[in-house]
């Protein structure tokens, strides 16, 4: 590793006056290195900078194993694919192997695009133009990627009926198997070294393979697990149920698509999957309509049912009679054949959110805009992932920005269940005692205090008047996000975007490509935001990140390590949130040239005995009570400043 990452190696080489070496990289990958070579587990932090993909890439080459990489979006994966991985292959291992694998929504099928062309199913001129412009494309695709198609919205009504999702997928019986792209996808992947997948597709792949039901990826020996701060929250997802509105209303309309297909679509069938529709909105509808998510308990699942029984039997029926109707046919298509086993899957997911009482479970329900949700998640994911994943393999790669709480990494072992690990925290590749400055107001109301809100936003415009705007404020919910926004709203002249206004990829481009934005924002953009360079010069956070205490999910954590007489405030609550503030201040210094400030309105962190826990967590800023101090500094971050001195300098 030495020879390749050391002073003078092969990619300073290779990299002619691009790259420096790093200590902090070259000790990572002698880290995975030897994971590889003696099979054992490793677990390492390395901050932004520290160039931990090829730290991990290489070493994984050169191991001569297949590899699976697993990042936490989808992004992450094209940036691997399409930067890191040509890089590797023209300088390192022209021989070299990679595919890429997502969800099947995320192809094209052939089969429904054929089908669509026959049948007048288009809404509008818009639809027409883009589905002519998605037939172009499919003529000269390789991946049938729709990541390819950058004029297709994310909320795309279109591609939802031409995906290649698994519900409506005949497989080897459709006439387009030989051409699929997820037949391609596949193959890709049987002759790959290196398989790039997202979290979501590997626990989707490891829960298939705990119920026995066959598995997406192909046989690999290894796993790194880039962004594995969020593995427990993925896992959790897969490992537990969930079913909602919006996939009984998929079922029927799919059922509908399937009987045009094969001319089954007698106005008998029709009326069944009609029922269906009617009978799952008149069901969901009794849920309560706030938004949020609420506990579903034992006792609150059978005070519902009791109350509405009427309406929970008649969608089951509606179910069971479309089943029956389409096994009674003379002909039965595979088509409608899948669809009757989504409708008896379906029904067995209900019966098990509604009747079953599993230890290891919260129980929860959801409304969000228009839909409702009803899942059982498991409490603790521990034990699963030690059994079907680290005892499993033998060598299993955790890196992340923020994987460590005062220096400790055994929080995120506890959650993931992984006892015998390597553990190294990488020495940090920028200065941020200089590039960084910590702002914390002394008077500050208490977070709780009804005074709280009206003296951020004080706050909140003074520090954006001195950053010229170029900022972040990010809330740990929506309501503190849009109160405010409406408090400031009024009293700045920056550009203001505000989340949910429209899709986060739109926001971010705006961001970047805005003089002097401000973005108000919560969770979502709290991690995985890459914006380096003046136009983010401020980070402002109202309070620290806890989660809800009333969120089902949390407060069902924290009960079951209560009762195991443990305490769940500094060994989950705190430790989480420590590692929330670590990924919201991290958007702010992406190079070894970024300066700003980060400011904490959230006064606990100097009062509470806990607050030391967050301030030990943090890389080396510089801290100040001062916003005269603030100016100063900004205002020697400048762009403007930054000119003079260059211009001084000669």
């Amino acid at each position: 590793m030495a020879a390749i990452f050391g002073p003078g190696g092969f990619l300073e080489k290779s990299m002619i006056g691009g790259y420096e070496h790093r200590p902090g990289q070259l000790q990572m990958a002698e880290a995975v290195h030897d994971a590889f070579e003696n099979h054992h587990h490793a677990i390492l932090e390395a901050g932004t900078g520290t160039g931990k993909t090829l730290a991990y890439l290489l070493p994984a080459i050169c191991s001569g194993r297949r590899v699976v990489i697993s990042t936490a979006t989808k992004s992450l994966q094209e940036q691997l694919y399409q930067k890191d991985v040509p890089f590797l292959q023209r300088h390192f291992a022209p021989q070299l192997k990679v595919a890429v694998m997502k969800g099947r929504s995320n192809f094209l099928c052939l089969a429904k695009m054929h089908a669509m062309a026959d049948q007048p199913v288009l809404r509008g001129m818009e639809e027409v133009d883009a589905f002519r412009q998605i037939k172009d494309w499919a003529r000269l695709t390789e991946t049938g990627d729709r990541a390819e198609l950058t004029f297709l919205p994310d909320d795309s009504e279109l591609w939802t009926r031409i995906d290649a999702r698994r519900d409506t997928c005949t497989g080897q019986k459709c006439p387009e198997f030989q051409q699929c792209f997820l037949t391609a996808m596949h193959q890709r992947a049987k002759d790959a070294d290196l398989i790039i997948v997202n979290h979501h597709l590997f626990f989707a792949d490891l829960a298939l393979k705990k119920d026995d039901f066959g598995s997406i990826l192909p046989e690999y020996s290894a796993v790194v697990f880039d962004e594995a701060h969020e593995m427990e929250d993925v896992a959790s997802d897969y490992f537990g149920q969930q079913i909602s509105n919006f996939r009984f209303e998929e079922l029927a309309r799919d059922a509908d698509h399937a009987m045009r297909l094969t001319h089954q679509g007698t106005p008998t069938l029709l009326r069944r999957t009609q029922r269906i529709r009617e009978r799952s909105r008149s069901f969901f509808d009794a849920f309560p309509p706030r938004d949020g998510r609420f506990s579903f308990s034992r006792h609150e699942r059978e005070a519902f049912l009791e109350q509405n029984r009427e309406a929970y039997d008649a969608l089951v029926n509606s179910l069971k009679g479309m089943e029956t109707e389409f096994a009674a046919l003379t002909q039965k298509p595979e088509e409608l054949l899948r669809v009757a086993r989504r409708s008896f899957e379906i029904r067995q997911e209900l019966a098990f959110l509604f009747e079953s009482n599993e230890k290891n479970y919260v129980y929860w329900f959801e409304r969000r805009n228009k839909g409702v949700f009803l899942a059982a998640t498991p409490i603790d994911v521990s034990q699963i992932l030690r059994e079907r994943l680290f005892e499993a393999f033998d060598t299993i790669i955790l890196t992340s920005a923020t994987l460590t709480v005062g220096g400790r990494f055994e929080f995120i072992r506890q959650r993931l269940g992984l006892d015998h690990v390597k553990e190294s925290g990488l020495p940090p590749e920028f200065h941020y005692e200089e590039q960084a400055l910590l702002y914390l107001p002394q008077k500050m109301p208490d977070v709780r205090d009804p005074g709280f809100a009206p003296k951020a936003a004080d706050e909140i415009v003074e520090l954006l008047e001195l950053s010229q705007g170029r900022a972040f404020c990010l809330f740990t919910s929506y309501a503190q996000m849009n109160d405010l926004f409406e408090r400031v709203r009024d009293r700045l002249d920056f550009p203001l975007l505000l989340q949910g206004t429209a899709p986060r990829s739109v926001l971010l481009e705006r961001f970047k490509n805005t003089a002097n934005a401000v973005l108000f924002a919560t969770s979502s953009f709290w991690q995985g935001v890459d914006v380096p360079g003046d136009q983010l010069s401020c980070v402002i956070v109202d309070r620290l990140p806890f989660a809800v205490p009333s969120d089902p999910i949390v407060a069902a954590r924290v009960r079951a390590l209560q009762e195991d007489g443990r305490n769940p405030f500094a060994e989950f609550q705190v430790p989480q949130a420590v590692l929330a503030l670590k990924q919201g201040f991290g958007r702010l210094i992406r190079s070894k040239t970024d300066r700003g400030v980060l400011a904490l309105l959230d006064t606990r962190i100097q009062r509470m005995p806990y607050g030391k826990i967050f301030l030990e967590s943090l890389p080396r800023y510089h801290r100040t009570h001062d916003l005269a101090e603030v100016g100063r500094f900004l205002a020697a971050a400048s762009p403007a400043h930054r000119r003079k001195a260059f211009k001084e300098a000669g």
